[in-house]
């Protein structure tokens, strides 16, 4: 019988090397398990999110805002590209170290960003932060060759508003800030979405639905360092509707030159239905201040300007209208025949009524005046004289009835109405009656009176038209698509005069006297082969003594001084160009309104200039 041979010293060694290498596999495998526990039980929501994170990334695409142009087609506002620095929290391992890193690549300020960064890591950690926007192009090539030691960060490029000629048309335009909470829930704005630009005025915000397009998506497959590595699907914007205006460039830098060292504002107009051929305000501002954001010290030292630089001063600057408003008074009595325009009234430079001495701007008088020579040599006694005999309320009915003290319509602003007074406000508003001294003021467009620079370019463009008020209005038309034009301009009516054809020839052949012949106020507008029509206004701010106050013009303070109106039509027989010029502070409206009236009216009908609707080019 065969039997085995074991050697016991060797099965003894077998055993003790078996249970080493069990031990050792069970060491291993027992770190596995934790390993898996803590992945998969302690942090398997994290790593799961970071995962899914990692994998498809959902990216937002803003849509380009619509263009604006002017008549010609000319750009006024565009887009550019902005170049926008983010950083994802969560895949960011030593903050503090990234912020000093970019410190010293693009200047960022970590003291500015770290408090952001850290509320919006722990409310959002995969949510991606903005750090600066619109760095420079140096900044991205800065960026993107430090991009491996960068992680977490990302670049967003953007369209970003983009105001061509800076302060140009500025209040016509208006500006961009970001959309509030208050916008977000009123349901205004379904295309927008916190942090988006929307128009805060001016076209802007007129057509802001048209202008901000519809924005799009992309869904993109990345690494775990944020690479993009494939577009899965991807959803492109929809451009905003371009916008073309009635302004034309040229005339309106024109007119805005013209202001460029004075407070005040110049409208014109086309007369015959109501387009807006320039509209300017004095001093103005730089849309493109307003994009990235305003810091409180550049606000407070804009909103805290003694010129008010925000202010349209076009739509909202309202003003006594000083002798412009003789119009309205000698209407007024022509068509109540109150005035034979033949009857002659002296002037000497005084009128008396009780106790109260009211003065004309002329010292000695003017003599022996009728209507036409007291609307051309703008006579005070004349005009207190006829006031008196209508008295404010039939005066203020024609004032109305003039489409004053109220506002135009004006279709792309925050425009106000001015104001007519009546015995009746007076009463209610003071509780005393109204006295005949007031009425003498009214009649030279002083006491209560206020009108606006677009009320009075629309008064005198009735005057010359035949008596039909047009809505001023901005918008040419809303182009949707290349060729597919909407809301085309159309003239709108917003009332009709109806006065005697005689009264307002009369009336209206003064107005070219006052321009064009020897003693005229207005002979500073006068254009040679083109009759310019107009009328020149004082008004008067502070109650001055006249010259026993000071001795010359020269002397009165800045703000003491008289403003200085001129409305004007051209040319006379047939009208293109209305133009309404007010100057603040300017002094005598003949001296500082007409040269600026008279530049607008030749720049428009000279042989360069724009064409007018309907004219080949």
């Amino acid at each position: 019988m065969k039997t085995s041979n074991f050697d016991p010293l060797s099965v003894e060694i077998f055993n003790r090397q078996l249970k080493k290498v069990t031990v050792v596999v069970l060491v291993v495998f027992g770190l596995l398990v934790l390993r898996l526990w803590f992945l998969q039980v302690l942090n398997g929501s994290t790593y799961r999110v970071k995962s899914e994170n990692n994998r498809i990334r959902l990216e937002d695409i803003p849509p380009f805002r619509g263009l604006l142009f002017d008549y010609k087609g000319g750009v006024l506002v565009d887009n550019r590209p902005s170049y926008d620095l983010y950083v994802i929290p969560e895949e960011v391992q030593d903050r503090k170290k990234l912020l000093q890193t970019l410190k010293d690549l693009v200047n960022l300020d970590p003291a500015k960003v770290k408090p952001k960064l850290e509320n919006l890591a722990q409310a959002s950690p995969f949510r991606p932060v903005c750090l600066k926007k619109d760095i420079t192009r140096n900044e991205l090539a800065v960026i993107e060759t430090h991009r491996f030691n960068l992680s977490g960060i990302m670049i967003k490029v953007r369209p970003q508003r983009h105001y061509i000629w800076g302060n140009l048309a500025s209040h016509l335009l208006g500006y961009l800030g970001e959309i509030d909470e208050s916008q977000l829930k009123s349901g205004k704005y379904p295309y927008n979405k916190a942090g988006d630009l929307i128009g805060k005025s001016g076209v802007e915000l007129e057509w802001q639905e048209n202008l901000t397009g519809r924005r799009g998506g992309e869904q993109a497959e990345v690494d775990a360092a944020g690479r993009k590595i494939r577009v899965i699907s991807k959803k492109p914007p929809l451009p905003g509707a371009n916008v073309y205006l009635t302004i034309h460039k040229e005339l309106q830098a024109l007119a805005e030159k013209a202001l460029s060292d004075k407070r005040g504002a110049v409208v014109a107009l086309d007369p015959n239905n109501g387009k807006v051929l320039a509209l300017a305000s004095s001093p103005s501002f730089n849309p493109n201040l307003f994009i990235q954001g305003i810091d409180r010290e550049t606000w407070n030292r804009i909103i805290s300007s003694k010129g008010f630089p925000l202010q349209n001063r076009a739509l909202s600057g309202q003003y006594p209208p000083g002798s412009i408003f003789k119009i309205v008074v000698a209407l007024a009595g022509l068509e109540e025949g109150l005035v034979d325009p033949e009857e002659e009234v002296y002037c000497n430079g005084v009128f008396t009524l009780g106790r109260g001495v009211y003065h004309c701007w002329k010292k000695h008088g003017h003599g022996m005046v009728d209507l036409h020579r007291a609307l051309v040599e703008s006579c005070d006694v004349y005009f207190y004289k006829l006031g008196i005999k209508l008295g404010v309320d039939k005066i203020a009915r024609y004032a109305k009835r003039f489409g004053l003290s109220k506002p135009t319509g004006f279709d792309a602003g925050q425009e106000k109405g001015g104001f007519m007074p009546t015995s009746r406000w007076k009463l209610k508003k003071f509780g005393v009656p109204w006295q005949p001294g007031e009425t003498v003021s009214v009649s030279i467009g002083q006491s209560f009176v206020l009108v606006t620079p677009i009320q009075m370019a629309t008064f005198i463009s009735a005057l010359y038209n035949g008596g039909t008020l047009y809505k001023p209005q901005v918008t040419h038309y809303v182009e949707k698509a290349p060729g597919q034009k909407a809301q085309k301009f159309v003239p709108r009516p917003t009332g009709k005069w109806d006065l005697n054809p005689r009264n307002m020839a009369l009336v209206k052949k003064a107005l070219v006297g006052v321009v064009n012949e020897p003693h005229g106020t207005g002979w500073r507008a006068r254009l040679k082969g083109i009759t310019v029509a107009g009328k020149t206004g004082t008004a008067q701010v502070i109650a001055l003594e006249r010259e026993e106050d000071f001795e010359n013009e020269a002397d009165v303070p800045f703000s003491m001084r008289d403003h200085a109106w001129f409305i004007a039509v051209a040319p006379a027989d047939r009208p293109r160009i209305a133009v309404a010029v007010v100057v603040e502070h300017g002094g005598h409206g003949g001296k500082a309104a007409a040269p600026i009236a008279r530049e607008v009216v030749e720049a428009y009908l000279s042989k360069d200039r724009p064409s007018r609707p309907g004219e080949k080019t």
